[in-house]
């Protein structure tokens, strides 16, 4: 049997570039290879306020660009978290094995509460449970996420092991899987920062679905140094930011990127990267576009990909009820 594989995206804000390199173009090479499960994790948006009709188009637009990206339905199951149940009850049960001493080291909850801890919502702090739950319901054997996700990760195998060494062995311990190159992609006007869907300005991150002359002057714009010569170097985060980018999509080596742009400036850079991303998106916004007119169409597939993980997840659930004694 194919190893399993469980990932997903939150549709808060709109998916940039990051989230395409950084992800769901790892699960489109993955899909052939492992049972899959992508999910649009849209009870994880709301542990932060979200407008809920905006959320609604969030959460349809997510699932088209997964397949617009290449995500197949025929062969990974594309899904909404909230549309199965399972998730919430598991959430439940393991936050009753998890310590909350487990929670306070949580970096995430400390950046995204910020100094208004004391009123940010319990399920923000609780995020990393529900991200356990998603992942162990379904038995994942690999989870693939951002450099930034790999705390909860660990957590998820800590709960998982907590809850077979109290109870039987129940649950997968899954591994995470952060790839060497893109897991990281940085904002364009601040590279100190991951590029984000829920940053203020739009400046720093390049949307899926941005128009090409939006694309070409967010690019034109980035933060670079004061430097001529265009090397892969880390200590200079918003050269090295743009280079990684150009390598991911054209897949050139790095050695041949560097001779490529030998005594040519940023400005040269800029232009051929603002049009290596324009042409890279291209296709992906014109899948995009053509399964948003055809009515139902998401909806039909979602509530496919929905029924197909329910039992699954239910599955799960109900040997973990019986083995904490719920049932």
């Amino acid at each position: 049997m194919k190893k399993r594989v469980f990932s997903g995206v939150q549709p808060s804000g709109s998916l940039h570039i990051g989230n395409y390199l950084g992800a769901i173009r790892n699960w489109v090479k993955i899909q052939d290879n492992y049972d899959s499960f992508f999910c649009v994790v849209d009870a994880h948006a709301i542990t932060v306020p979200q407008d809920p009709a905006v959320l609604r188009e969030k959460t349809r637009e997510v699932a088209a660009l997964y397949m617009a990206c290449g995500i197949d339905p025929a062969k990974a199951v594309i899904f909404v978290q909230s549309h199965v149940s399972a998730h919430f009850e598991l959430t439940w049960i393991l936050n009753c094995i998890t310590p909350t001493g487990w929670l306070n080291r949580m970096t995430q909850f400390k950046d995204k509460a910020g100094e208004e801890r004391e009123s940010a919502s319990a399920g923000l702090y609780d995020y990393p449970v529900l991200m356990a739950a998603d992942i162990l319901l379904y038995k994942a054997d690999l989870v693939p996420v951002g450099a930034d996700q790999k705390q909860h990760i660990e957590l998820t195998r800590d709960v998982a092991q907590r809850f077979n060494y109290l109870f039987g062995e129940t649950f997968v311990v899954p591994e995470g899987f952060i790839p060497e190159t893109g897991a990281r992609i940085m904002s364009l006007d601040d590279p100190s920062r991951k590029m984000s869907k829920s940053d203020d300005s739009a400046a720093g991150r390049i949307g899926l679905l941005d128009a090409p002359d939006d694309i070409r002057r967010k690019i034109k714009r980035a933060v670079t140094d004061t430097r001529r010569d265009i090397r892969f170097d880390p200590d200079r985060a918003g050269l090295y930011n743009l280079l990684s980018i150009f390598e991911l999509l054209s897949g050139w080596s790095r050695e041949a990127i560097e001779a490529h742009f030998e005594g040519k400036g940023y400005a040269q850079l800029k232009a051929e990267l603002g049009e290596l991303v324009v042409e890279s998106l291209r296709p992906i916004q014109e899948r995009y576009h053509r399964m948003r007119q055809e009515q139902g169409y998401i909806e039909a597939l979602l509530k496919e990909g929905a029924d197909r993980a329910r039992p699954i997840a239910e599955s799960t659930l109900h040997e973990a009820k019986v083995r904490v004694g719920l049932l």
